[in-house]
This record gives C-alpha cells, sequence and structure tokens, in this order.
C-alpha cells in the first residue's frame, strides 16, 4: 500500500460519516502511514462559530469545516508522535470533490504538512472521493493543491 491508498474499512467509515453529518460537511483527519492508517473523527464546530460571530465565521457546516478544541490539540500533537496525522478529511454535500479556494487559502494558511481527502457526498450517494497534495512546482498562478488519487464513490 503506497501514501495514496486508504484501507477500505477507513474510506467506508469516512464515508458513512459524510452520510450521517449530511447535509453538513463531516470532517477529521488519518494518521499514519499506507496500511497503518487509523481514522480520527472530529466534531465539525462551523455551526457553533457562525452562532458565536456570524461576520468572522460567515460559514456554515453546509459549507465550511472546523475542528476544535480537544481535537485541535490532539491533530496538532500527532506530528510529535510516531503516528503523525498524514490526512486531512471533509465532505462537499451537494457540490463535488474539488479543492476550493476557501479549502486552500485554509490549507495554505495552517501550514500542516499533510494531504486533503475531499468527499463528494449527495442525497443518497457518495460519488467520489479525490486526494489533494501539495504540489511543490505551483506558481502563483495555479492551484497550489493538485488531485494525486481518486476512490470510487458508494451507493447508500
Amino acid at each position: 500500500m503506497t501514501d495514496l491508498e486508504i484501507p477500505a474499512d477507513i474510506l467506508a467509515a469516512i464515508y458513512a460519516q459524510a452520510r450521517a453529518e449530511f447535509p453538513g460537511e463531516c470532517c477529521g483527519y488519518l494518521r499514519g502511514p499506507g496500511p497503518e492508517r487509523t481514522l480520527v473523527r472530529c466534531t465539525n464546530y462551523q455551526d457553533r462559530l457562525h452562532a458565536l460571530d456570524p461576520v468572522a465565521n460567515p460559514r456554515t457546516s453546509a459549507n465550511g469545516y472546523n475542528f476544535g478544541g480537544r481535537q485541535q490539540i490532539d491533530f496538532a500533537n500527532s506530528f510529535n508522535g510516531d503516528d503523525p496525522a498524514t490526512i486531512i478529511y471533509h465532505s462537499h454535500p451537494r457540490v463535488g470533490a474539488y479543492f476550493s479556494p476557501e479549502d486552500e487559502a485554509a490549507a495554505l494558511s495552517a501550514g500542516w504538512s499533510v494531504d486533503y481527502l475531499v468527499v463528494d457526498v449527495q442525497e443518497h450517494e457518495i460519488r467520489e472521493a479525490v486526494l489533494f497534495r501539495r504540489d511543490p512546482q505551483a506558481g502563483p498562478e495555479g492551484p497550489a493543491f493538485v488531485a494525486v488519487a481518486r476512490f470510487p464513490g458508494a451507493a447508500t
């Protein structure tokens, strides 16, 4: 298994979480390499942030995600251990598996050395998931993240 592969059971669990949290975005991350990957589900705090300050946080869970608190601390601390976070995942309800300008801006701002998995979740199916990686050759005009792997969806 390569660093571009995700074990089938983990992908199925991500898809189940995406369906369970639809029409909001789900989020979480994977730790470790290839076959040793483990799943860490996170709570999407975006609605809470929006309720606290809708001007500073105009997005809701329908079109944004944010895991915070203890989950954010555990994520950051993972880089100090033997099985660091390797992939952050989130779903895109109804709009497709693409790396949005908001996704790119947040990823660049955070600066984490991880890949990003985006899941296309629709009313009755997961269409696909796409893994994005920072492109070291990206110039100022092109996207900073490019698709490096695609995963088939699943009917639900």
